[in-house]
């Protein structure tokens, strides 16, 4: 699609493509959703939801498993007042934080289970609301009727998330309709989707990657998205090759999933309609990046993203242009910088803090002064990634700071050592992180999951091997899976603190 067309709110972003055209497609049922079809059922949803006593700047809460109903919710909620998606795994007490801290005045839940999120919002007095979807893929609220609905403003906050950080209480991120607009519009242009490219949604609709990557950019090229439940990697080449998927977007940890099921690492005959892959939201290793290319016989890009910046803030390009392993690519859309802790900014070649600057980029935290006071800097907005820019403008991220390892002064990166473990042939998935040490102040560890036997001795002597040895792990953890978050992240600090005790 030609980016000249510029939506500034997600209603005009749901207008861009012709109504004949499919919009979703539910590979559990076989059911196609046309542009027409979804447009139609948005606009009820958001009269419901107006119906039911939402006004702009409302937060409704959704609590729902992937599929049509949670697109569809999501965008109502977005028009009628402000969505405030939730992970449907949740437990009663997060659900209660998060209802409380976002001042949910309606909750969108399915018709079966859901019990714990049902049981906060009604002790809160919050109205429930069921959201159904029939045989046909009509996303139905029964019980409701129709009321007038608005045109929300570019300003309006459409979208209000939560950072998952790796310490303290999760930050409120406001995001406008026209940062995810933009933010939408800048993939579109990245990978140059058209109407002719069909989206393969893996991540969860209640984080920004899923909602806006897979999601949000398709529509607005017009393309495709299928939707499925969830993951199944034994399924997941089926499904690409029946729908003819052009793209998929996923964690590495997805990834690494698609290539332990896949058998031989020769090319998978399922993988002909494919275009590119997209990796984000994580460090991909250079190893699994490698594997994949190999296995799918398409190019692998990483990318990055944030939720304070609507998602995408860099990527690696389609050929012809250079894709290159162990970056995330040039700036998409905004300006990417390395600033010291003085808040100088770094020439070529300097590492330091990762900061950002544009307009899809948030500019304040909601109600969290302390927040912002650490966040922006000089108008730029501060990461706390380490990274180093090349003179061609590719970032190649090389730790989160708070996680970086202080040994006695020298600071370690932990992807670094990541990356030299899973070169061993026995090693499946590797987690470096630091411990207390009364000497040196922290010194290395690192939590493996091992595919075949292998001795830490024979860890220790791969590590020697490529690394410095102050670098190298003096503590192995052999567990039999990581911890990770819903989005499939690994939060070092958390993994130290799990099997380490914790750390400051």
């Amino acid at each position: 699609m030609s980016t000249s067309a510029s939506p500034t709110t997600l209603l005009e972003l749901l207008q861009a493509a012709p109504g004949d055209r499919t919009a979703l497609i539910v590979p559990e049922s076989g059911v196609h959703i046309s542009y027409a079809s979804l447009r139609r059922q948005v606009l009820h949803a958001a009269s419901a939801f107006t119906q039911a006593g939402i006004v702009p700047g409302q937060r409704i809460a959704i609590s729902l498993p992937n599929g049509p109903a949670v697109i569809v919710s999501f965008l109502a909620a977005a028009i009628a007042g402000t969505a405030a998606p939730l992970n449907p795994a949740y437990r009663y007490d997060e659900f209660c934080f998060y209802l409380d801290d976002t001042g949910a005045r309606l909750l969108i839940a399915p018709a079966e289970g859901a019990d714990d999120v049902r049981r906060a919002a009604s002790e809160r007095g919050i109205p429930i609301l069921t959201a159904e979807t029939t045989a046909a893929g009509e996303v139905v609220f029964p019980g409701t009727r129709s009321a007038a609905t608005r045109n929300p403003a570019p300003e309006d906050v459409a979208l209000i998330l939560h950072t998952s950080g790796s310490t303290g209480r999760p930050k409120r991120v406001p995001l406008r309709h026209i940062n995810l607009a933009l933010s939408a519009r800048n993939i579109v242009s990245t990978y140059q989707l058209s109407p002719d490219d069909v989206s393969l949604c893996l991540m969860p609709l209640f984080h920004v990657h899923g909602l806006v990557a897979s999601t949000l950019s398709t529509l607005l090229s017009g393309g495709a998205v299928v939707v499925p439940a969830r993951f199944h990697p034994l399924s997941f080449w089926r499904t690409v090759r029946d729908y003819r998927a052009t793209w998929y977007s996923a964690v590495p940890t997805i990834h690494q999933l698609i290539l332990a099921r896949s058998g031989s690492g020769d090319k998978s005959a399922d993988a002909q309609s494919l275009r590119f892959i997209r990796s984000c939201s994580a460090p991909l290793p250079v190893e699994v990046a490698e594997k994949l290319e190999s296995l799918a016989g398409v190019p692998v890009l990483e990318a990055y993203g944030m939720t304070e910046a609507s998602h995408q803030m860099a990527s690696n390009p389609l050929p012809p242009k250079a894709h290159k392993f162990g970056t995330v690519g040039p700036a998409t859309g905004i300006q990417i910088a390395i600033m010291n802790d003085a808040g100088d900014l770094l020439p070529t070649g300097g590492k330091g803090e990762v900061v950002l600057q544009g307009p899809s980029v948030i500019t304040a935290y909601e109600n969290n002064p302390e927040a912002n006071a650490k966040s922006f800097t000089n108008g730029w907005f501060r990461t706390g990634d380490e990274g180093v820019l090349d003179d061609e403008g590719y970032l190649r991220l090389t730790g989160r700071i708070k996680e970086l390892i202080n040994r006695g002064g020298e600071k370690i990166a932990p992807p670094e050592i990541d990356e030299v473990l899973l070169t061993h042939p026995a090693v499946a998935e590797a987690v470096s992180f630091g411990i207390p040490h009364p000497t040196w102040g922290e010194e290395v560890a690192a939590a493996v999951v091992l595919r075949e036997p292998a001795t830490e001795a024979e860890l220790n002597a791969h590590c020697r091997a490529r690394l410095a040895e102050f670098k190298c792990p003096k503590k192995y953890f052999l567990v039999e899976s990581i911890p990770r978050t819903a989005t499939g992240k690994v939060q070092r600090l958390n993994v130290a603190a799990q099997l380490a005790g914790a750390r400051g």
